[in-house]
């Protein structure tokens, strides 16, 4: 079956399409990545869209004509994607908005913003969506929902094999080897902290707006990280936190960002990024550390996806904090970096139509797991 994936993460910056091809044992399918379109929100959307999550106030208008707007960006993308219509189905996540994850006064909730019955129309074709709404009416966080498409789209090694996507947040699903006695444990995963939403907005206040983010790495790679602050940022609850846990730009925002500047002072510009940098590859590293210190796991490769991959810096220090963990690029395997989200979402959105569970408690902490996903048809 040919499905259409389309996800728009919490860097906010656009929409990454994917048309891609399943067949045989859903947990161990024969896929194929048959094309790869990446449209870009207008700068206004993108902006409002992060803007949102620093608690940005709208009108009952305003809400609608964001609704609208993100929708038709997503069918620009899957028409761009697909322009022969052979795909049978899309899978949409939604762009999330606001994510709170379960307390122990309150449920767990997410927010992503989509008008699927228009998608649908617009498309001409079915569209799942709402894919979180089962594991967080189970008492699950709704996410991480990538663990199990890691497994069945990049299969087992004779060791534990991890694969991190470095978005806005960071998030990684371990997934156990082939043989041996670890075979038989479920995949786990988990959201680890920032990953380039904290580089992301202070790259935006030093350069006043000029630029969206550190290309390449290149200004925190002139800088030298403060390290005392990072050993105190580690200590902070989230970070001791077991999985399972989740995290988005509520947290991890312009807020949080100011309050670490406070406590910062006087460093440079360069300094800052550098030790931005160095913290999101420093959450990864004590996670994975934390797993061996209590006789768990460790991976022996690491496979890094999403627009992290592009910052030279964060790759390098991930390189050097998690040592003995090969640490490479998801496209040696034949996924690229940006792709990797939008595949997982056409691949749920298949396994919807087969009545295929797609959430796994020990992720996400849900009481069972459950088809995940909620179509509709075109009119």
């Amino acid at each position: 079956m040919r499905v259409i994936g389309l996800m728009s993460g919490t860097s906010a910056d656009g929409v990454d399409a994917v048309l891609a091809q399943f067949r045989g044992n859903p947990r161990q399918p024969n896929w194929s990545l048959l094309n790869l379109i990446s449209v870009p929100y207008p700068p206004s959307l993108s902006k409002k869209v992060v803007e949102i999550g620093q608690s940005l106030k709208l009108s009952s208008y305003e809400w609608l004509e964001l609704a609208e707007e993100i929708t038709e960006v997503y069918a620009h993308a899957a028409l761009a994607c697909d322009p022969d219509g052979t795909a049978e189905v899309v899978g949409c996540h939604g762009q999330t908005l606001w994510h709170r994850p379960p307390s122990k006064k309150k449920r767990g909730g997410s927010f992503q913003t989509l008008q699927a019955s228009l998608l649908a129309q617009l498309l001409n074709r079915p569209v799942v969506h709402d894919f979180r709404a089962a594991d967080l009416v189970l008492g699950g966080h709704g996410a991480p929902l990538v663990p199990l498409p890691d497994q069945a789209l990049l299969g087992r090694l004779r060791g534990w094999r991890a694969v991190l996507n470095l978005g806005g947040i960071a998030n990684i699903s371990l997934i156990p080897p082939c043989m041996g006695f670890d075979k038989q444990h479920s995949v786990i995963g988990w959201d680890c902290g920032p990953a380039n939403t904290l580089i992301d907005f202070a790259v935006q206040k030093i350069t006043k707006g000029k630029l969206a983010f550190d290309r390449d790495g290149l200004i925190g790679a002139s800088g030298s990280p403060d390290l005392l602050a990072i050993k105190e940022w580690l200590e902070e609850p989230f970070f001791q936190k077991s999985p399972p846990k989740s995290t988005g730009r509520e947290q991890f925002g312009l807020v949080d960002l100011q309050c670490r500047l406070e406590k910062l002072g006087n460093l440079t510009d360069a300094d800052l990024i550098a030790t931005l940098t160095a913290f999101s590859a420093a959450v990864v590293a004590q996670d994975l550390d934390r797993l061996l210190l209590m006789n768990l796991v460790r991976p022996i490769e690491l496979l890094v996806s999403g627009g992290g991959c592009r910052n030279r810096l964060l790759i390098d220090e991930l390189m050097q904090r998690c040592r003995g963990t090969r640490v490479l690029s998801i496209e040696e395997k034949g996924i690229p970096f940006n792709a990797k989200e939008a595949l997982s979402f056409a691949l749920l959105a298949w396994w919807h139509l087969l009545h295929v569970p797609g959430n796994s408690p020990l992720v996400t902490g849900a009481d069972r797991d459950a088809v995940l996903g909620v179509r509709v048809n075109p009119v």
